[in-house]
């Protein structure tokens, strides 16, 4: 018997489907098509937290007795280990522990992502998240909008994984080297807030543990679930670094910024100034890969079909300057 559905059956039964399931819907891990994490040496970033103020949280928050090598709150690490770029050497936060962030420049709102944090993950599916929260003046914060798609009914243990794609708007969601990126215009309309003067960012330890007394919720009322127990000194969030793509009065003349650099299928190219540009892409030898005539701004390029290498990608604006960019394809 032959059966003809409607698009709206079709879309229905998809969207019966993706609610039913619970299937991931934010995007994926490092060198997966459409992510958004952003490696630490990409030409995106213009700057990095200058000053870090850390508040400990408990090893273990449902029994704060607790100890490990003589301190019942994550001690590993400083401060100081949270500034500057990237590293693979953080600060451990703790349950429920913060940091406040700020910089030599205020953070403004531009086109796309305008920061990024840095954890440590081990790879993709160790994920230890945190809220991100910002304020203008130092006294009222705001936070992004964090959503977990993780279930919640059984708890992750202390080296369980989390699937990056139930994961939106909580730092944490890549791996060590790989930014989670945050764009300013989430939190338009907020009394209080400037956007083009972002002077502090706060992190904050979601705990992950399930338990009602302790549990932490995303912005849906959803608890929070992510590895837990950590009840070792280095529990918790662990902060590496805090990159900035947007920031006041910026020295650099550089117009284009990409990400991920390096990518693994997708790329993303934003213009600060905002204009439509010309694009040739050629590998090492001079030979042209890639001729895209008047692209639009923050568009994401699919260029899984290249080899691995290096590429440099001529950036030629309307007013006739031009920027050249190496990409680099794992």
């Amino acid at each position: 018997m032959k059966v003809i559905l409607n698009s709206a059956l079709i879309f229905g039964v998809i969207f019966i489907y993706f609610a039913s399931t619970g299937k991931a819907q934010f995007p994926p891990p490092v060198g997966r098509p459409g992510t958004t994490a952003i490696y630490k040496d990409s030409s995106a970033f213009i700057g990095w937290a200058t000053g870090c103020t850390v508040h400990r949280g408990y090893i273990k928050i449902s029994d704060t007795t607790l100890s490990f090598q003589g301190s019942n709150k994550a001690s590993y690490g400083l401060d100081t280990n949270a500034l500057g770029k990237a590293d693979d050497s953080p600060v451990s936060l703790g349950d429920g522990g913060y940091a406040i962030l700020t910089f030599d420049r205020p953070i403004v709102n531009g086109p796309g992502f305008d920061f990024a944090v840095f954890e440590n993950g081990l790879d993709s599916s160790f994920l230890e998240l945190a809220f991100v929260e910002v304020s203008s003046d130092g006294i009222n914060y705001f936070r992004f909008p964090a959503i977990s798609d993780t279930q919640d009914t059984l708890q992750i243990p202390t080296f369980g994984k989390v699937e990056a794609r139930k994961i939106n708007n909580l730092a944490g969601k890549y791996q060590a080297m790989f930014g989670t990126p945050f764009d300013l215009d989430t939190l338009k309309g907020n009394a209080g807030l400037d956007l083009d003067k972002i002077q502090y960012v706060k992190v904050m330890d979601v705990v992950g543990c399930i338990q009602t007394p302790y549990a932490t919720y995303d912005s849906r009322g959803h608890k929070v679930n992510d590895p837990w127990p950590t009840p070792f000194n280095t529990g918790g969030f662990d902060l590496d670094a805090v990159g900035v793509i947007h920031m006041a009065g910026n020295a650099s003349d550089d117009q284009v910024f990409l990400y991920p650099n390096p990518f693994g299928e997708t790329i993303t190219i934003n213009i600060r100034n905002g204009k439509n540009y010309n694009l040739e892409l050629r590998d090492i030898s001079g030979n042209l890969i890639l001729n895209k005539m008047n692209i639009r701004n923050n568009t994401t390029l699919d260029l899984g079909y290249l080899p691995s290498g290096f590429f440099l990608g001529t950036f030629t604006f309307e007013d006739g300057t031009k920027e050249v960019k190496k990409i680099i394809k794992r």
